[in-house]
């Protein structure tokens, strides 16, 4: 094609959203694409997109329960900055509140995850660090799922999108539904909302007496 001077239609210019720093350090791959949990709140998945909206692109991170399926943290920004996935950890972590040294965070090797904010705050709450390879979607292969049914469900059934809040308001609405009415083969055709609850009723948490 290059020598008869032909070149391919191009659509436009693709997003990156990994980006490995070398200088970082780089943890273990505790899961080893073993995207199963026993619990709630002991694996957790995280990963962003981006999505295309009336000049220019936003972007969508994601935390995710392995157990459920459930999206326990989401945030989305106009930018790919650090603190983009951390606000959505942030958000998993107030709401879930997981037991400490009970919880893993798996993610890939992209800047941000293993940034010295994004670490410490998976440390300070008492979580192991997973992360998979650079560009590998095999790696965090659940995380990808979620972003590939988010994109087919919402992005692409409801756009054109015009607005960042407008994206996000319909971003909320789809977690919702996702998590309490949507139907999940990996939760036994149950909402993952659901899927817990059955969980806690079989096995109810664990009170600890420190009265005493």
């Amino acid at each position: 094609m290059r020598r008869l001077g032909i070149r391919g239609a191009r659509r436009g210019r693709t997003p990156r959203t990994t980006r490995s720093d070398p200088a970082l350090p780089k943890p273990a791959d505790l899961l080893r694409r073993n995207f199963t949990a026993t619990a709630p709140n002991t694996r957790w998945v995280a990963d962003y997109t981006y999505v295309p909206i009336e000049g220019q692109t936003v972007y969508v991170a994601f935390v995710i329960d392995l157990y459920s399926r459930a999206i326990v943290g989401w945030r989305l920004a106009e930018h790919q900055r650090t603190d983009l996935p951390l606000d959505a950890l942030t958000m998993a972590l107030w709401q879930r509140r997981p037991d400490r040294d009970a919880l893993i965070h798996h993610s890939d090797h992209g800047s941000q995850y293993l940034s010295i904010r994004y670490t410490h705050e998976v440390e300070l709450a008492g979580a192991q660090l997973s992360a998979g390879t650079v560009g590998d979607s095999y790696d965090n292969a659940l995380a990808e799922t979620v972003i590939g049914l988010y994109k087919t469900e919402l992005v692409a059934r409801q756009g054109p999108w015009h607005t960042p809040d407008q994206l996000e308001i319909a971003t909320l609405e789809w977690v919702d539904w996702y998590n309490h009415r949507r139907l999940h083969e990996a939760c036994d055709y149950r909402p993952p909302a659901e899927y817990e609850a059955l969980y806690y009723l079989n096995y109810p948490p664990v009170t600890v007496d420190t009265a005493h």
